[in-house]
């Protein structure tokens, strides 16, 4: 158990917490959601220990361990994999690292020995036996396969050592498991992986994540950061959601009772005031009037993108056909003949174990790759809008976001340029900030508002959630439902695929396809079935 009592904390001038009361319990997963910039990660970092408070304390149940997930796997480029893992149990893992050196010794006096006995004692208590199979058997469920465990770290490929971290956190059984980002670059086998291992786990989890499904699938309390507090809600994302909404409802609709009562008592008092007989009723309905307090409505400090893909020409009947589309990549073939023809008001969701083969079709069918054999026929009415995940060549210019955005139309009026960055939370002099030192989040904004501006009939969109946060990835969900014209998308994010996608295609290791015109939820069922 975490208990936080009147904790606050202060950056300079900046309060970034105030007066937070909480308790986290047993048995409990607790989703913490909050605005970019908010302090998610920093509330984190203050329960884990690495970061002290300005005022209060954080109380941890003695004996308990916490586990919190690292991000920065380079500080284990020389470590085994297997060995990775196990130090997710600092204790045990010390404990093996000394026993191994004095194994190592040549001589030993009695005193070695007690030493060594004792060693082995707390060894067997911290079940060490089993240390191997259980980091092992992590690893393997998270997709990092045998052939990897005693390589090093810097030996495998990143999208591994992310889960090499992942797997590091989960290990012995914490009591106290601390996740910032788990899914992150985790495929969608390792994701249900993790929800059913988080749903199972006994202690408590705290867990910071911009994935609206494993939030609700996971959670059973959510805190919600807003204006420096942080409220406690019962229910996972969805019932937070809906609570607070309702919440808005109903401080509005009793405002407005309030304010026809007082507009009554007013009228009353203003026509009786005068008459002698009934002046004691006016005097009476002042009194009633003076008690009548209107309820603070305090708007979230969470802001909404408007993100909206209109549409300049409508397509024809010809979208797009692909036959035989064949690609290798350092002698391996990643696209075996692959065909399909896009149909009108199809959004299809494209899925591969490897990423780099979606991103490689993505980049041929928008014209930024060669392939070797096959055709593309566009039909002639088609304008596609790309957006790529490696976005970072857009971004090399000391150009401001104004500029920027104005350089790739012909909008010469500063003050239409500045309601369309408005709406993207490019407000003030946010628009003068330089590209080259913008954020994750606001680059992926800016590339959204360029796509918008191009006004396109059919999409190309890989891994369009990258560094947004949830209400943006809110946004984007909404404007793609809405979207007029065809898609061909590439997501981790559950809800935009099972919400937008109306089919499926999925690029099996061989190279080859499988085209399934079903929604994305009933292929999940089909994979299940199959399994």
């Amino acid at each position: 158990m975490i208990q936080v009592n009147n904790v606050s904390l202060k950056f300079g001038k900046r309060t970034l917490f105030e007066d937070v009361n909480l308790k986290f319990t047993n048995g409990n997963c607790y989703g913490l959601i909050g605005a970019n910039g908010s302090g998610k990660s920093t509330f984190l970092k203050l329960l884990s220990g690495e970061l002290e408070t300005t005022t209060g304390e954080i109380t941890v149940s003695k004996g308990e361990r916490i586990s919190f997930l690292k991000q920065d796997h380079y500080q284990y480029d020389d470590k085994r994999v297997i060995d990775v893992v196990i130090m997710g149990n600092t204790k045990l893992y010390e404990i093996m690292e000394e026993k191994d050196k004095m194994y190592q010794q040549t001589e030993f006096s009695e005193e070695d020995g007690m030493k060594l006995a004792n060693l082995e004692a707390e060894f067997m208590e911290l079940d060490g036996w089993n240390a191997e199979p259980d980091a092992a058997q992590l690893l393997n469920n998270l997709g990092v396969e045998e052939e990897n465990h005693y390589l090093l770290m810097k030996e495998i490929p990143v999208k591994l050592r992310v889960k090499v971290l992942l797997a590091q956190s989960l290990f012995g059984n914490p009591d106290i498991l601390l996740l910032d980002e788990p899914t992150n670059s985790l495929d969608l086998e390792a994701i249900r992986w993790l929800e059913e291992f988080l749903i199972n786990f006994n202690n408590t989890v705290i867990i910071v994540s911009h994935d609206r499904h494993f939030l609700n699938k996971v959670c059973t309390h959510i805190c919600d950061i807003d204006y420096s507090k942080i409220k406690l809600y019962i229910g996972n994302y969805d019932f937070w959601y809906e609570s607070s909404e309702l919440l808005q409802r109903q401080m509005r609709e009793s405002n407005k009772k309030k304010e026809e009562k007082i507009k009554e008592l007013q009228a009353f008092i203003a026509r009786f005031s005068a008459n002698a007989s009934k002046s004691r009723q006016a005097t009476s309905r002042k009194k009633m009037l003076e008690k009548i307090e209107l309820d603070e409505i305090i708007p979230s400090s969470r802001k909404y993108p408007y993100i909206d893909f209109k549409i300049e020409k409508p397509a024809g009947k010809e979208i797009l056909k692909v036959e035989n589309l064949t690609k290798e990549v350092e002698g391996k073939k990643i696209l075996d003949k692959v065909s399909f023809t896009v149909l009108k008001g199809d959004k299809i969701c494209f899925l591969a174990k490897d990423d780099m083969v979606k991103t490689t079709l993505f980049n041929i069918l928008a014209g930024k790759e060669k392939y070797d054999k096959g055709t593309i026929e566009w039909g002639k009415t088609m304008n596609p809008g790309y957006l790529p995940q490696d976005n970072n060549a857009f971004f090399d210019s000391e150009k401001n976001i104004m500029e920027w955005i104005g350089s790739f139309y012909e909008i010469k009026d500063e003050t239409i340029l500045r309601g369309f960055l408005g709406r993207m939370l490019f407000s003030g002099d946010d628009v003068f900030k330089k590209v080259n030192v913008l954020s994750g989040g606001e680059k992926a904004r800016c590339m959204l508002s360029k796509i918008m501006l191009e006004q396109p009939n059919f999409l190309i969109l890989d891994e369009p959630t990258n560094h947004l946060d949830l209400e943006s990835i809110t946004s984007l969900n909404k404007g793609l439902c809405n979207f007029a014209g065809e898609i061909l998308f590439t997501t981790r994010d559950y809800e935009l695929n099972s919400t937008v996608a109306n089919r499926v295609i999925e690029i099996l290791e061989d190279g080859k396809i499988i085209d399934r015109q079903i929604p994305y939820e009933e292929y999940l069922d089909q994979m299940a079935n199959k399994g």
